[in-house]
């Protein structure tokens, strides 16, 4: 799949302030928490054909923010991602899929030392120029992981039943990159 003509092929670079990397989770089986990550850095490798494109991301874990001190105090701990052994989360794409007004984009996912294949699906919401002169394009993904897959298996029982955390994370990415310099 091609580009637009008017779009520049190269090395795009993550706008950490106009992004956010976010994530749901259910919580005591009755409400979901929501919280982001709040430092990265990627490298979007744009391809005249799209579906040659590569991108690689790093997430600083010690900024991860849920809204509550307390919780993100334990998040950030060894029962969850331990971020003084394990200070970031990284992924790299190895493939793009085309379809239809989607993408499927497939990579390695490593969180706490653990690597494992993730698939988002990805939605290319198109490029803009902003009032300082650089291009920007912006791009939504989303997937959801099984947070045991990668190590973070800390939970406790509940005494109606069930767990306090759930399995499953839905992580949902809004990402803003801006073109290399002309």
């Amino acid at each position: 799949m091609a580009l637009p003509a008017d779009i520049t092929t190269g090395t795009w670079t993550l706008d950490n302030s106009h992004s956010e990397i976010g994530f749901t989770v259910r919580h005591a089986g009755i409400s979901k928490v929501r919280g982001q990550f709040t430092e990265a850095a990627a490298t979007l490798e744009l391809a005249g054909d799209v579906t040659n494109s590569k991108i690689a991301a790093t997430i600083n874990t010690a900024s991860f923010d849920s809204g509550d001190a307390n919780r993100d105090g334990h998040v950030k701990g060894e029962d969850f991602f331990d971020v003084e052994q394990f200070p970031e989360i990284s992924f790299v794409s190895n493939g793009l899929v085309a379809k239809g007004n989607s993408y499927e984009l497939s990579g390695d996912l490593t969180i706490k030392g653990v690597t494992r294949p993730v698939t988002l699906e990805t939605e290319f919401n198109g490029v803009a120029v902003d009032p300082f002169g650089n291009t920007r394009a912006g791009v939504s993904a989303e997937t959801t992981i099984s947070r045991k897959d990668f190590g973070l298996t800390w939970n406790a029982v509940l005494e109606t039943g069930g767990v306090l955390v759930s399995d499953k994370v839905a992580i949902n990415l809004e990402l803003a990159f801006i073109a290399p310099a002309a």
